[in-house]
């Protein structure tokens, strides 16, 4: 193969301007993560929400439940990204509609975080439903024989022992958050992805665009991993949770 190889390139200043490649990448990197830890909070915050109201005795909670998760994580995530970005806006009020296409700030960002939050969101609502219905009953009950309302039993007894044995299936999730966030190049967010893209055409030299971005993202989730597996160490129950010492 005649490739010629350059792995000073990420030092090269840009032709169109005063940056240097690892500039771009920098940057780019800052808004993958931004991306990916904005739709994480609003994945867990919602996921949590929505997992909790299938579990719930009313079948109303669980029927807008069922629809949220079916809706969302049957759905490819690119398909939802071009939906928020170029249909969603046309059915806002004419005013606020033509602000969103037109003057809205950081847009592109905005969309990705909402987009990407939701599509986990769905997610993380299965793995919160699976960790309530595998408590034992006699949990909740014991909750309502103390007193407890429902609502401050879901909150005091269940949902603090359903998230320390969900913390393995929400690395996979927190992980696969920043990836995910390589669709966001579509709408011409200028994270990881689109910036390699863009390096690839300034300088020709596809592999060491390419293979910047692999590592940076690589080394993203598995610092998330990390983290994770912190956080369930810390809060692990011994002799109850499989595993624990």
């Amino acid at each position: 193969m005649n490739y010629h190889w350059n792995w000073g390139v990420y030092l090269e200043q840009v032709s169109s301007g005063d940056e240097t490649y690892l500039d771009w990448i920098i940057s780019a990197l800052g808004w993958t993560m931004a991306v990916s830890m904005s739709a994480w909070i609003i994945a867990l915050v919602l996921g949590a929400l929505i997992g909790t109201l299938r579990t719930t005795p009313n079948r109303w909670l669980v029927a807008i439940g069922n629809v949220w998760v079916e809706g969302f994580r049957n759905v490819p995530l690119l398909v939802q990204l071009f939906l928020w970005f170029f249909v969603v806006p046309e059915f806002l009020p004419a005013e606020l509609s033509r602000w969103v296409k037109q003057d809205m700030p950081a847009k592109e960002f905005f969309t990705a975080t909402i987009c990407l939050g939701l599509f986990t969101s769905a997610r993380v609502a299965e793995q919160v439903r699976a960790g309530i219905q595998s408590l034992p009953r006699g949990q909740k009950m014991a909750g309502l024989a103390m007193g407890f309302t429902l609502a401050q039993t879901y909150r005091h007894v269940l949902l603090p022992m359903a998230f320390r044995i969900v913390i393995p299936p929400l690395t996979s999730e927190f992980m696969n958050i920043i990836k995910n966030s390589a669709v966001a190049f579509a709408i011409g967010l200028m994270e990881l992805t689109f910036i390699s893209r863009q390096m690839i055409e300034e300088s020709g030299q596809v592999f060491e665009s390419l293979l910047a971005a692999t590592i940076l993202y690589t080394v993203c989730a598995f610092a998330a991993n990390r983290v994770m597996t912190f956080i369930e160490k810390r809060t692990r129950v011994p002799g109850y949770i499989a595993g624990a010492k």
